[in-house]
């Protein structure tokens, strides 16, 4: 009787492995991914693009243009979101001495609309000094698909 029980659980995990075999040998899905080139495109705040300079009165006008993104053909892309810095100059003051230095400080943030928000504008518009920078970066677009992609930064040297 224990020699038929024993048959019968040897047969069992024969056919238990022999299918685990088959479920190991399953083939993998052809693989249909497309790989997305995405388009030549420039980051343009006015007439600014790519790393460049311009006069601190050039700058407060270009802070109020929207920023764009176009391809050679002049299409435009949709912006889904940007991050902008403004590094700008500033002073400390030493508590103890009273010695003034000069410092640099950055504030930055991330937009989904474009042109900045008011307060943005305004503040720049009235503290631009020469030596200082606006810094559009990671700028992520939708192309015509719908597909999100990344454009060139954008970065703006006030002289």
């Amino acid at each position: 009787m224990a020699l038929r029980y024993t048959r019968i659980f040897l047969v069992f995990l024969l056919v238990t492995a022999i299918s685990f075999a088959g479920v190991a040998q399953a083939k993998k899905p052809a693989n249909n991914f497309v790989k997305f080139k995405p388009p030549v495109v420039k980051s343009y705040l006015g007439k600014y693009t790519g790393v460049t300079s311009c006069s601190p009165e050039e700058g407060k006008q270009a802070i109020l243009q929207p920023l764009k993104i176009a391809d050679d053909k002049n299409a435009d892309f949709r912006i889904s979101s940007y991050q902008f810095a403004y590094k700008r100059l500033g002073v400390t003051e030493d508590e103890t001495t009273g010695a003034v230095t000069p410092a640099r400080d950055m504030v930055a943030q991330r937009f989904t609309e474009t042109p900045l928000p008011e307060i943005w504008k305004s503040n720049i518009t009235e503290q631009l000094h020469k030596g200082e920078e606006l810094y559009f970066f990671d700028i992520i677009v939708y192309d015509k698909q719908g597909r999100l992609f990344f454009a060139p930064e954008l970065k703006i040297s006030i002289q």
